[in-house]
């Protein structure tokens, strides 16, 4: 851990600025304490504000980036715009990803920062990422990447560096919680957003995701906390009813990243 530590020390000693693409994530925030250590006020974080991401990752993301000091600007975008995007495209992440770096490129070159960096990790590779794909052809760096930090590595050193977040669960855009297919808009995301913070609430759980099937929603939880929800399940129902919803169901399988790969979510 520690030798890839220096490892990631040295990769920003010879970059002069760096520009990180700031999600509030635990591998981002390793980038972001790390890339503080090294360069100070040489580092800026960018974070993305669209209807695709939760607002409370937005604060999250401020959050971290005031505890360090660190430079943050923060670009509105609406990622519905792009049509691949908005249609829940198989390839959507690509889409995605191209037109948010093609905008944070762009804003680089204004500010005179020669380096664009994200927070992928080695475990990335083995998962359906369409979205790194878009990231090698525009020639972002991914240190983690590089180096060949594991998420396990990522956690444990960022909790030997006391970065808050290093025990946070991942949290891929709420495009994800829809089969590829389904038509996103402004409604249906503020739908499933609003849903999942008033379970999450509720049973005081971290990890949850309900996937949004027009009338159906389907929960998913950690198979531990299974008990915990159908033991809510009146309250929950009521809830989920209340935004739209005919019928409740609960995956029996639990939680597991990645389960939507076939139809477009993680």
């Amino acid at each position: 851990m520690f030798t890839k530590l220096e490892k990631l020390k040295n990769w920003f000693e010879d970059k002069e600025r760096v520009a990180l693409a700031f999600s509030g994530g635990v591998d981002s925030a390793l980038l972001l304490k790390v890339g503080e250590m090294t360069l100070g006020s040489g580092l800026s974080a960018i974070t993305i504000h669209s209807p695709l991401n939760k607002e409370e990752e937005l604060k999250v993301a401020q959050r971290l980036a005031e505890n360090l000091k660190v430079e943050q600007i923060v670009v509105n975008l609406n990622d519905l715009e792009i049509a691949e995007v908005a249609s829940n495209h198989s390839e959507r992440c690509y889409y995605c990803k191209k037109n948010r770096f093609e905008k944070l490129i762009s804003l680089i070159k204004e500010k005179n920062i020669k380096w664009i960096i994200e927070g992928s990790n080695l475990d990335d590779l083995k998962d359906y990422r369409p979205g790194l794909r878009a990231v090698k052809e525009l020639g972002i760096r991914s240190p983690l990447q590089e180096i060949g930090f594991t998420k396990k590595e990522i956690r444990n050193l960022a909790r030997y560096l006391d970065v808050p977040v290093w025990n946070k669960p991942s949290e891929p855009c709420l495009a994800t919680r829809f089969p590829v297919g389904t038509n996103l808009n402004l409604d249906n995301l503020k739908r499933i957003e609003q849903c999942e913070e008033y379970v999450k609430r509720l049973l005081d759980i971290k990890i949850l995701r309900i996937r949004d099937y027009n009338n159906l929603a389907r929960i998913e939880v950690l198979e531990e906390d299974i008990k915990l929800l159908l033991q809510n399940k009146v309250e929950i129902t009521r809830e989920l009813k209340k935004k739209g919803f005919k019928y409740i169901t609960l995956d029996l399988n639990g939680y597991k990243q990645g389960s939507m790969n076939n139809t477009g979510g993680s």
